[in-house]
Formats: structure tokens, sequence, C-alpha cells
């Protein structure tokens, strides 16, 4: 099974912090809310972070 590939640097380096900082224990709802603003993603590269992050459960 083959994972889609987001376009853009900025959605890649989101969801490399937000993997390291889901080893810490935060939150993956607040953690998308943080990468959001802290790479400037847009409305539809966060709904891409919340649809990856909820499948990526186990």
């Amino acid at each position: 099974m083959s994972q889609i590939q987001p376009e853009g640097e900025e959605i890649r380096k989101a969801i490399k912090w937000i993997s390291a900082n889901l080893d810490e224990g935060k939150k993956k709802s607040k953690l998308i809310e943080e990468a959001a603003i802290k790479f400037d993603l847009s409305p539809a590269q966060t709904d891409f972070l919340m649809n990856f992050f909820s499948k990526k459960q186990g």
C-alpha cells in the first residue's frame, strides 16, 4: 500500500515536526494547529495533516 506524497516542502517539514513532537506525548490536534502556523500552511494542507495523522493511528 502506497502513501500519497504531499506537495510542498512546508508540509513535509510539518509532518516531521509533528511526528517528533508526538513522541513527547503532545496531542495531535494541538500539534497540527501549531504546525499550520509555524509552517504557514493553507487550510487544504492543514486538512491533509488532520487526515494523515488520523489514519496513522497504529
